[in-house]
């Protein structure tokens, strides 16, 4: 099978040839596994080590890694920090200062980047003509309705919005789902398989809003903004990516016509009982713990952690093993090869785990 029709089958709740195979990665790990390849650039990297999805992004999220600067703005017109992990290994970004932050009026002449511009689409462009007909590709539009706006109006202001500004919340939220509905439009018409949207609305142990104000605010617009895509591809796959737990929703998220759940925390929530309640309904895409075993584990751990979530999560297809998120700069590159020595020898149907 190729990597695209091994993907198609697997989210038709079919089993494939094998398991498909992806791995989220920090720039800086990124780096490391095409030296270690010897690859050119990141996509023949990830086709080198067996991956079947291959993503592009557009939108607010493609802003974390825009740039080496210390600090910079993006096109949303947010600040951004590059700060240094405590051992020098690396980095990550945080938000400095929110554009919307304070006055409610700025609201009133804010514009948001043009989703039609077609810089930002240059690397789903290179990447469908190179691999499109090979691989399965994803595009991404994350921070689709909940996170961008908070990436904007910051954290406490925004959540305070949502129980006491209520107009001013709903008009940020429909202007950043209108960006991604575009954005996701324009995908869809250069011919992704999937759109991957979404916002985190999970902690590690329950949700950062109530499921009450989920349902009022991201549901229904999720609903309309997964119609909008399926109604211009009926074929198109939407997966969301929301960290942590937040299995109250999942049901809702089956209902506005979520295909697929990612990341899929383990240490949230128990892969093994998400898929026995809605395995016939969703599939999963990570599961590979990466808050400790990845990280700090040991190349036995991290083979018998795949063995794990492969057997927890892959009967009957409906699966993509993956890390349950971006694999960080500290990750020792012997756990890295681990993931992926554990994957091959697991990783193929009939399943042997």
């Amino acid at each position: 099978m190729t990597a695209k029709e091994r993907v198609a089958a697997a989210l038709s709740h079919r089993e494939p040839d094998r398991v498909p195979l992806d791995l989220w990665i920090t720039p800086e790990i990124e780096k490391l596994l095409m030296r270690e390849t010897g690859a050119g650039d990141p996509f023949d990297m990830r086709v080198n080590l067996g991956h079947d999805c291959l993503m592009s992004i557009a939108g607010i999220v493609a802003s974390f890694y825009m740039s080496e600067e210390p600090e910079y703005t993006d096109p949303w017109g947010i600040t951004w920090r590059r700060v240094p992990f405590a051992n020098g290994n690396g980095h990550y970004t945080e938000i400095a200062s929110h554009p919307l932050g304070g006055k409610d009026k700025k609201l009133l002449s804010y514009r948001t980047p043009d989703p039609e511009e077609p810089g930002q689409y240059d690397g789903l462009k290179d990447l469908i003509e190179r691999h499109g007909k090979s691989h399965y590709i994803v595009g991404g539009i994350l921070g689709s309705v909940f996170e961008g706006p908070w990436y904007l109006r910051g954290m406490e202001q925004f959540l305070q919005d949502l129980l006491l500004n209520k107009d001013y919340a709903n008009q940020l939220m429909d202007l950043v789902m209108d960006f991604h509905l575009k954005a996701g439009l324009k995908m869809i018409d250069m011919g992704c398989d999937m759109l991957l949207a979404g916002d985190d609305v999970g902690t590690q142990d329950r949700m950062l809003i109530s499921p009450a104000m989920w349902k009022e605010f991201v549901k229904p617009r999720y609903a309309s903004l997964f119609q909008e895509y399926k109604n211009a591809n009926p074929k198109i796959k939407i997966a969301t990516h929301i960290c942590g737990f937040v299995e109250p929703i999942i049901s809702d998220l089956i209902d506005v016509g979520v295909d697929v759940l990612n990341p899929v925390q383990p240490l949230a929530m128990d892969p093994g009982k998400l898929k026995r309640r809605f395995g016939k309904n969703i599939s999963f895409w990570g599961g590979v713990d990466d808050q400790k075993v990845l990280p700090f584990g040991n190349p036995q751990e991290v083979k018998e952690e795949v063995r794990l979530r492969i057997s927890q999560l892959a009967p009957g297809g409906s699966y993509i093993l993956c890390s349950s998120h971006n694999v960080q700069p500290t990750t020792p590159l012997d756990n890295i090869k681990a993931f992926y020595n554990a994957y091959n020898k697991y990783g193929s149907y009939p399943l042997n785990v």
